[in-house]
């Protein structure tokens, strides 16, 4: 084994032993509870949103939510916590990938990449909320998009982030449709596990919409050179809603982003960590 080889295996080795740590194991599965609630509460602005016309249908709705009940701050305070460590326990995993060809290993390494620069994201949004200084995600993604369109290229690289973003979302939908989520889960037996395995099923598909939306708005603010363009879920939704029959999309949708959550919060103690 060359030198470099060596290197990389015992990075793997001792990043697969950090994973199962119960110190990052333990706040990652409160994590996933957490984004499991905050999707719970997206549904229910999705619904609001279709059936009502009105409400915040993003993240700081639901956020705002969280922070009005009784109680409220100590559970934004303690999803800062878990996001934060699954964001770190998924960056761990991308490290102690193992198995197939050099592509492949590339491939899920950039895959949990990805989901941990999210889990991030919303950490730090949550943390907005806990200290009493909240963001508003419609205005951070505008902003975001205008500094991205303000570099050197900017416009190329907000239509790359839009395809990528497109690419998750559909990714989502495949996951759910073929079951691959399975993988990351011990699917308990009986009508318990069989309740999860079509919650997953259903609420995969329902978030990679969302998320496919979400990139779309991201080329269109590229392709317009208009960061107003990039309004985040909110603005997905609300184009939705302005489609034949987007109310009754937009309900269906929301159902759809519960039963996700759901999924989640029951993923919290059944993940393969």
């Amino acid at each position: 084994m060359s030198t470099k080889d060596r290197a990389e295996h015992d990075v793997e080795h001792a990043a697969e032993n950090a994973t199962d740590s119960k110190v990052l194991a333990i706040p990652a599965r409160v994590g996933f509870a957490i984004s499991g609630l905050i999707q719970v509460l997206l549904g229910g602005l999705a619904i609001q949103l279709g059936v009502a016309h009105s409400g915040e249908a993003d993240q700081t709705g639901a956020l705002s939510a969280v922070a009005k009940v009784p109680g409220g701050i100590v559970v934004l305070w303690i999803g800062v916590v878990g996001l934060f460590a699954l964001a770190v326990w998924l960056v761990v995993k991308a490290l102690a990938v193992r198995g197939g060809s050099p592509r492949q290993r590339w491939m899920r390494r950039l895959m949990h990449v990805a989901k941990a620069i999210a889990y991030a994201f919303l950490g730090y949004a949550v943390f907005t909320f806990a200290t009493g200084h909240p963001t508003h995600s419609r205005q951070t993604t505008r902003h975001t998009s205008a500094g991205i369109l303000s570099l050197p290229g900017g416009q190329l690289i907000l239509g790359l982030l839009g395809l990528i973003t497109c690419g998750v979302g559909v990714y989502f939908v495949w996951k759910g449709v073929r079951q691959e989520f399975k993988k990351d889960i011990h699917v308990p037996e009986g009508a318990a596990g069989r309740g999860m395995v079509a919650a997953g099923i259903i609420g995969y598909p329902a978030k990679g919409l969302v998320v496919f939306l979400a990139g779309v708005l991201f080329i269109v603010s590229a392709v317009r050179i208009d960061p107003g363009a990039a309004t985040g879920l909110d603005g997905g939704l609300r184009m939705l809603h302005g489609l034949p029959f987007g109310g009754v999309v937009l309900v269906v949708l929301g159902i759809g982003l519960i039963v996700s959550g759901i999924y989640n919060v029951a993923r919290a103690w059944c993940a393969a960590l």
